[in-house]
């Protein structure tokens, strides 16, 4: 493989693309070329087969209930992959709908429960009577966000003592509107309802690069030692 080809999976761009999320793609590859690398961006989508650990980046976006119903049906084949590579402290970023998914559950407006993946220890029910949208702005552990929200479900941690939030709110909802916190740091899983895209804000992009570089760094060297 190329050391200088950072290969990024997308999880079902061509359905979970709310409020443009691609957007943090876009800006990651324009960071990585400013470093000297090239990168390669696959849709990873319906009945596709996906190896996290072939890819030095993954990323999965926002969809609205109906999406993310579909999504749901097909995602359990990536279980297993997804969560070795979590647990492997390897970068993915999740945004609201994909943030959703990794927990145990989402349940909708209409009371339909739409099982999550279960890797991460939380939980989401859409609230119709309080509808989270506006500008939000949180401290994070790289420095503030400044950020867009706008969702009906609510996500609640059922293990605060292995999840921790990705920021303090300022302004703004985030999770829900009691823990005033926004989004989630498991190892290096970030997941947040921030779009804008969240990653206009380079602190915390450039954070994300490094992680990736990281394991790219790894991942050459490992297939290196296995081409010997």
């Amino acid at each position: 493989m190329s050391d200088k080809l950072i290969k990024i999976a997308y999880l079902y761009e061509d359905l979970m693309n709310t409020y443009g999320d691609s957007g943090d793609v876009k800006i990651l590859c324009f960071l990585l070329k400013r470093e000297g690398y090239d990168t390669q961006v696959d849709n990873i989508s319906l009945g596709d087969d996906f190896n996290a650990f072939d890819y030095d980046f993954v990323f999965f976006g926002g969809g609205q209930d109906f999406e993310q119903t579909v999504v749901a049906k097909d995602l359990p084949r990536h279980k297993e992959t997804l969560e070795k590579y979590i647990n492997s402290d390897k970068p993915m970023l999740c945004i609201c709908g994909g943030y959703q998914l990794m927990g145990s559950y989402y349940k909708t407006n209409s009371g339909v429960t739409i099982p999550g993946l279960d890797i991460l220890p939380l939980h989401t029910v859409f609230k119709s009577d309080k509808r989270m949208i506006g500008d939000t702005r949180y401290m994070t552990e790289w420095g503030e966000v400044k950020a867009f929200e706008n969702h009906s479900g609510q996500t609640y941690f059922d293990n605060k003592d292995k999840l921790h939030p990705l920021g303090d709110m300022i302004e703004g909802y985030g999770n829900n509107p009691q823990d005033h916190v926004e989004g989630l740091r498991y190892r290096n899983f970030i997941g947040s309802y921030s779009h804008g895209p969240l990653l206009k804000n380079t602190n915390v992009a450039n954070a994300i690069v490094n992680m990736i570089l990281d394991w790219h760094k790894q991942r050459v060297s490992e297939q290196e030692k296995v081409a010997e």
